[in-house]
């Protein structure tokens, strides 16, 4: 247990921070930003020199659960100048498409965006730049962490200037799935082998039913489309592994006429394509500890989910914010910091941990199972259902809030009702 600090919040000798957050993409800026605002003092480490890099291989899309922070952040106005997209969506399932829509009166359904990582990553890291209490350090690579009393008391870094130490309080480790930080500390990492690989291109002037993000559900492949800034629209295939060998002797051959198979297939051939084709075949799924002495790990760096669900950028926000609310003040020195971040590990293994277990089941690349069949069928089939699913797939509720006593026995009802039409003679 650590004993609060007697130096005033926010002030540290030269040299030294409250917090280092190692890594600045939209988790640790967003970190950076939130910790701040609450008196911390912020170094914000970013290996890359140049402040407009940004992640190439990603859904680029932010799911609703994100929203409040992105609000909090004060993004949503820069997001909505800069093009970013709603991310409404449509899902094609064997039983037809499932297509959320609004309550008629009720309010209209919860999103945030699909934006290109080109956009968002200059975007929050700027914001950062700006949040006093936030010092952005470019080129600073991380090589080593300091040790005192059995914890982590700061990182050592590699800079264009030569070496130099960063002493903190806490090491905030937001380096993505292959964590200098996390491998530093030895966090133990759980790995979970992904049945599925996938490419994705980016599209300008693909049309879209709607102009909404579609994905498709071809049990085990995959594929979605995402509209986003700039008139781009991301395309994606996650075929099932045994499809692999084809695709290797012919990349674009294959994408494309994975493509052209989908049902209702975004009309490719009329449009141009203004990336390469760029992917992974192998894409583990990654879980590990988020908090070690000294250390908390956000975004990816703690978990790395499957691709085909969309949700890491989301997911990379809403741990940010969990992380501040939970650690800002005795990060800062006003309490025990070990406590902080025991908090911390509770609320994100509560929040995240249920669904990366069923993303693991999911990405054995097999079909769906008899409890996926009956909600996905029923959401086809019905508006209600359709709106329940569109709040799971959002992750404003878990596995449980998805699958309770009330929405499973509605589905098998309105699933057996179609049933019964189905079976009644025509007249």
């Amino acid at each position: 247990m650590t004993e609060p600090d007697t130096t005033p919040p926010g002030r540290q000798p030269d040299g030294a921070y409250d917090v280092v957050v190692v890594g600045a993409g939209p988790a640790g800026c967003a970190a950076a930003i939130l910790l701040a605002r609450r008196g911390a003092r912020v170094a914000l480490l970013e290996r890359r020199s140049d402040p407009a890099a940004y992640k190439v291989l990603c859904t680029h899309a932010l799911t609703a659960c994100a929203y409040p922070v992105l609000d909090e952040l004060g993004l949503v106005p820069d997001l909505e100048k800069a093009g970013a997209v709603r991310n409404e969506a449509r899902w094609y399932t064997r039983w037809g498409w499932i297509e959320p829509k609004a309550e008629p009166g009720g309010p209209e359904l919860p999103y945030a965006y699909n934006v290109r990582r080109s956009t968002l990553d200059p975007l929050i890291r700027s914001h950062a730049a700006r949040t006093p209490g936030v010092d952005l350090l470019l080129g600073h690579r991380t090589t080593g962490l300091l040790q005192e009393g059995g914890r982590t008391a700061g990182v050592r870094v590699a800079t264009p200037d030569g070496e130099r130490e960063l002493r903190a309080r806490l090491v905030v480790g937001a380096d993505g799935k292959d964590s200098a930080v996390a491998g530093l500390a030895g966090i133990p990492t759980r790995r979970y082998a992904n049945g599925r690989f996938g490419y994705l291109a980016h599209y300008r002037g693909l049309p879209l039913p709607g102009g909404l993000g579609q994905a498709w559900f071809l049990e085990p492949d995959m594929a979605y489309s995402f509209p986003n800034d700039d008139e781009v629209t991301v395309l994606a295939v996650l075929p099932d592994k045994k499809h692999l060998p084809a695709f290797r002797d012919d990349l674009e051959g294959s994408f494309e006429a994975f493509v052209r198979a989908l049902p209702e297939a975004p009309p490719i051939d009329s449009a141009e394509r203004v990336s390469k084709i760029i992917g992974t075949v192998d894409h583990p799924l990654i879980t590990r500890d988020p908090t070690a002495p000294g250390i908390a790990l956000i975004g990816d760096a703690a978990l790395t989910g499957d691709p085909l669900w969309g949700v890491g950028c989301g997911w990379a926000l809403q741990t940010a914010h969990w992380l501040a609310e939970e650690v800002a003040a005795a990060a800062a020195g006003g309490g025990d910091l070990d406590r902080s971040l025991a908090a911390y590990a509770r609320v994100h293994r509560r929040r995240i941990r249920p669904h990366q277990r069923l993303a693991v089941d999911f990405a054995r690349s097999r079909p769906f199972n008899p409890m996926e069949r009956l909600m996905f069928a029923a959401a086809a089939r019905d508006a209600r259902a359709a709106r329940h699913m569109y709040l799971f797939a959002s992750r404003l509720i878990g596995p449980f809030g998805f699958l309770n006593p009330r929405s499973v026995a509605r589905a098998a009802a309105v699933n057996l009702r179609h049933r019964a039409r189905r079976s009644q003679p025509v007249a």
